[in-house]
């Protein structure tokens, strides 16, 4: 085992696994990964001794006591708190930041959250050498058993009197750290420097179980160190693989415990806990929405303890130990609301994006932003980023208006990289936040698989492809095969569809030549259209990815588009454009109104709900790509005002400034200027022989299915009765870029069909 979990054969490490659940399900308190090393090195009893008989002395243990300035501890610390007659021995259990400068409530301020220790405020960075952090710590006063516990009248008195404990049982203390790095080590090595230096003596001791030194043959202290990092390894591997436990960061709670609090209907139950994940979509959403263009930004941080502090008859749950359990209980519920509700964070609808960005401070702090879509980038939501202090501290460039292109920068007529801007501009014109497709949205990432979401670009349509996601890239590359390509297969799964076979189970080319890797040879589908959002699932070591789409409850039409599945409004808007097609793309043969639409969602730019801004003066232009006749310009503006009177375009006003710039919303002191935007209207389509008040149809008994294309076998062609059925499809949604059937395919007329 101090080899870690990779050297332990699997038949101990079960043994090590079935004490360690033995010893979660014992103990009041969730068990850290340094608690549950404790316990098996130590040998803690479960019989109710616990650490009674260890090999401790007791007055070595180091001193604490309630607002003093001590040298920093670890979670897992054996201590002696002072109180001034009998003192409490007891094991930290749990501890977070509690800072100074926060006052009570659940909203805190953004610097807090990845505060560096030292630190007093937003505008004061410490230059000491020995950086002070307040921090909370929960002692288990049960740990060393009955015979050295006090009675519940003495310690409900040190409560009250908040001498030496807090009203809540636990000590509040400034920690000292002997330098800004080892203020910043994580916890299980923080744990192995503690061991090595306040609790050498009972580690070395003869009297442990085994002892470390004995296990690597010397006491030398880099033995001593990979060794007892090694151990903590194989704790941490054995409580995390437990499948009666879940673990919130290094703190393991039993399934049953977590599940029976979930369960129960008072307060911090089930009901409180999905209030809270409400409420941190609630917090960053706008109030109400405008028609057109952008919301504010809005982001709100919030503190888990504090927010657990202001639910009404919670105070017993927060005190002792159980503030820890409870702490442990809210995160988790949060984590799973961002896994199972969330793509990548971004809960659908209210476009927030909900992530962790702090796991020590005031009990975890969460940051909720929208539009969380002008953030979707392949970080893990519940990985903490710290941008809290990193964004006020040392904030980005402050993020630019709109910039909407005009005559001085004429757009290009290319096709947008893959991965990268949706508006390929020249490197100085400035970029809008919402103008840009992100890599990847990360859904689940594990030891087991990859599942993220990416949307079907035309490009990839046009040319027979997927990108990979860097992770699987990565990957393929960890498992030797990162260079040339090899065989793959594609398991494609379109509900709502009925998928030819030879679509449904597809031998691909998986070539890792591209920087993040790619599935060429792909058949895609006949209906798929740029913008589908497509979930991919790649289980690690295996050489198949499982793609699959996922039905809207009702179809809409956009613009004479039906659209039955999920889908990017930002890529449908650029690349489903009039003369956007899989088999190329070109304004030759559109008419002018149809060019006027091509030029205004290929070229102005996008805002986060797909809606796309250009300047009127560029219209033309961007539609001739050099200076237009009289008549030309006389023929497009009426175009516009026709396309404006129905309504597919939409006028708005932004400003110009000094260097020439356009910009929306208008900024104040300069002239307004003239706009015009495009916004994806998505309408119902009723399902045949629906009507108002119609009783709905029975889920799950019977599903309508819309007309779809499918490919035919070689040397079958499609009848009269189809090809009709085609045209009238075509008619009915005003199809405008021709109503024949293409060659080798026949149309399945919609219907319904039981499940």
């Amino acid at each position: 085992m101090t080899g870690g979990h990779r050297s332990t054969p699997a038949e101990e490490l079960e043994r090590l696994r079935r004490y360690l659940e033995a010893v979660v399900s014992d103990r009041v308190c969730p068990v850290h990964t340094a608690v549950a090393f404790n316990a098996a090195y130590f040998g803690y009893e479960l019989t109710g001794e616990g650490h009674g008989n260890g090999p401790f002395d007791l007055d070595a243990f180091p001193s604490l006591r309630l607002g003093d300035e001590v040298p920093a501890l670890p979670v897992g610390a054996l201590v002696r708190i002072e109180t001034g007659s009998d003192p409490l021995y007891a094991e930290i259990v749990y501890k977070e930041g509690r800072h100074p400068g926060v006052e009570e409530g659940a909203d805190v301020p953004a610097w807090v959250s990845g505060v560096p220790a030292g630190v007093r405020g937003p505008s004061e960075l410490s230059e000491a050498p020995h950086p002070v952090r307040r921090e909370l710590l929960v002692p288990d006063l049960t740990a060393f058993g009955p015979a050295l516990q006090l009675s519940e009248a003495k310690l409900q008195r040190f409560r009250s009197r908040q001498k030496w404990l807090n009203k809540d049982g636990h000590v509040v203390v400034d920690a000292r750290y002997g330098s800004a790095p080892h203020a910043g080590l994580d916890d299980c090595t923080a744990f192995v420097q503690h061991l090595l230096t306040h609790q050498r003596e009972a580690l070395l001791s003869p009297l442990v179980p085994a002892s470390v030194a004995h296990l690597v043959g010397g006491g030398t202290e880099e033995r001593l160190k990979s060794a007892l990092s090694g151990l903590l390894d194989t704790v941490d591997h054995a409580l995390r693989t437990s499948d009666s436990l879940r673990s919130w960061g290094h703190y393991a709670l039993t399934r049953t415990r977590i599940g029976a609090a979930l369960g129960h209907d008072g307060p911090l139950g089930g009901d409180d806990l999905r209030a809270l994940a409400g409420s941190l979509e609630r917090s960053a959403a706008p109030a109400t929405h405008r028609r057109h263009g952008v919301n504010g930004s809005r982001t709100v941080y919030t503190a888990i303890g504090a927010w657990l502090r202001g639910v009404d008859g919670a105070e017993p749950l927060l005190s002792g130990v159980e503030y820890a359990v409870s702490v442990c209980r809210a995160n988790l519920a949060v984590a799973d609301f961002v896994r199972g509700d969330t793509d990548n964070g971004i809960r659908a609808g209210s476009d927030v994006r909900i992530t962790l960005d702090d796991d020590f401070q005031n009990g975890g702090i969460w940051r909720s932003h929208h539009p969380g879509s002008e953030e979707a980038d392949d970080s893990d939501p519940l990985r903490p980023a710290g941008r809290g202090w990193h964004d006020t501290v040392h904030p980005p460039a402050p993020p630019r208006p709109v910039a909407v292109p005009h005559a001085q920068s004429v757009p290009r007529e290319e096709q947008p990289e893959d991965e990268g801007y949706v508006d390929a501009e020249p490197a100085d014109t400035p970029l809008a936040d919402g103008d840009r497709i992100g890599p990847p949205n990360y859904l689940r990432i594990n030891d087991s698989e990859v599942c993220w979401q990416t949307p079907l670009r035309l490009a990839h349509l046009m040319e027979d492809r997927l990108p990979l996601s860097p992770r699987a890239r990565d990957g393929f590359a960890y498992l030797g095969t990162d260079t040339g390509s090899v065989r793959v297969r594609l398991e494609l799964s379109h509900p709502g569809g009925e998928l030819d076979a030879s679509e449904e189970v597809q031998e691909v080319l998986l070539d890792l030549t591209d920087e993040t890797g790619m599935l060429r040879n792909v058949q895609w589908p006949i209906d798929f259209f740029p913008g589908l959002c497509l979930y991919i699932q790649w289980p690690r070591g295996g050489t198949v990815f499982r793609v699959h789409t996922v039905e809207l409850e009702h179809a809409v039409d956009i613009d004479g588009q039906l659209v039955a599945h999920r889908y990017d409004s930002g890529v449908l808007t650029r690349e489903g454009a009039p003369g956007s097609e899989r088999d190329g793309d070109s304004s030759a043969g559109l008419d002018t109104r149809r060019l006027v639409l091509r030029t205004v969602r290929r070229f102005g730019r996008l805002t986060p709900d797909g809606h796309a801004l250009l300047d009127r003066a560029a219209l033309p232009r961007g539609v001739y790509d050099t200076t237009p006749a009289p008549q030309q310009v006389t023929a497009l503006e009426q175009a516009v005002d026709e396309l404006l009177a129905e309504h597919h375009l939409y006028p708005a006003i932004g400003s110009r400034g000094v260097d020439g710039e356009p910009h929306h919303p208008a900024r104040d002191g300069e002239p307004p200027i003239a706009l015009i935007g495009y916004a994806p209207n998505p309408v119902v389509v009723p399902r045949p022989g629906s009507r108002a008040g119609a009783p709905p149809q029975v889920h799950g008994v019977e599903h309508f299915v819309h007309g779809f294309l499918r490919r035919l076998p070689a040397g079958s062609n499609p009848t009269d009765a189809q090809r009709a059925a085609y045209r009238e499809h075509c008619r009915h949604v005003g199809k405008a870029d021709g109503w024949e059937l293409p060659p080798g395919y026949t149309f399945v007329t919609e219907h319904s069909r039981r499940r």
